[in-house]
């Protein structure tokens, strides 16, 4: 079972997403807070394995909450939950830890989704927040110069899918390899592209245009 906590200063989006996620065999809400204070407090006495935090909140904000997680050397993934528009100051929160981004006209099915990358280790981005990043990043100035980067026909492939939202066993299914191979070659793209995970990956071959949305 997938252990979750919910975050978020509106009643009504708490109770909503508690009821939309136990619907799901493979999900238990183990609790609701109104704020990211008491998110913590939760936090410690729950074990989530997911905390699903707004952005917007008083006594700390999804943010904060976030930096305070990750500070506390906590194993719980946060997933940022946002209806605001998404501000530079949130993108550059992305590139450093966040687990997964999502706005809330998300539906209740990728949300899970979501929920279960995070779960096993991955990282997710909406594609809306995803297009935000990479424009966001082509914006950035003084970037030093990159290596010539050259990439085999398989690597290509599997670069251009971990652009998706397909999961690594997704993948292997499309390109008719199993998964740990996969994972090789996810690990091999990361070095050459001096990233640590997937999503800035992609970022820096969206920069570089060794891909294209």
């Amino acid at each position: 079972m997938i252990r979750i906590l919910i975050a978020d200063d509106h009643e009504i989006v708490r109770h909503g997403l508690s009821l939309a996620l136990s619907q799901e065999k493979d999900f238990t809400v183990v609790g609701l807070a109104q704020n990211g204070r008491e998110a913590l407090e939760k936090i410690n006495k729950t074990i989530p394995d997911i905390l699903i935090v707004d952005w917007k909140m008083p006594r700390l904000d999804g943010l904060e909450t976030a930096v305070a997680v990750r500070e506390a050397k906590l194993h719980t993934k946060i997933l940022l939950l946002t209806g605001a528009p998404i501000e530079t100051a949130v993108l550059d929160a992305v590139e450093h830890g966040i687990d997964g981004f999502v706005t809330k006209d998300i539906s209740p099915a990728r949300l899970a989704h979501a929920i279960r990358r995070l779960a096993s280790g991955e990282k997710y981005l909406d594609s809306t927040i995803r297009d935000a990043l990479y424009e966001h990043n082509t914006k950035k100035q003084n970037t030093p110069p990159q290596p010539k980067i050259t990439l085999s026909n398989r690597e290509q492939e599997v670069l251009e899918l971990m652009a998706t939202s397909m999961t690594y066993k997704e993948i292997a299914k499309q390109l008719i390899i199993g998964e740990e191979t996969v994972r090789t070659y996810a690990k091999r793209i990361l070095a050459k592209l001096n990233q640590p995970n997937r999503t800035q990956a992609v970022i820096t071959a969206l920069r570089l245009k060794l891909i294209s949305l």
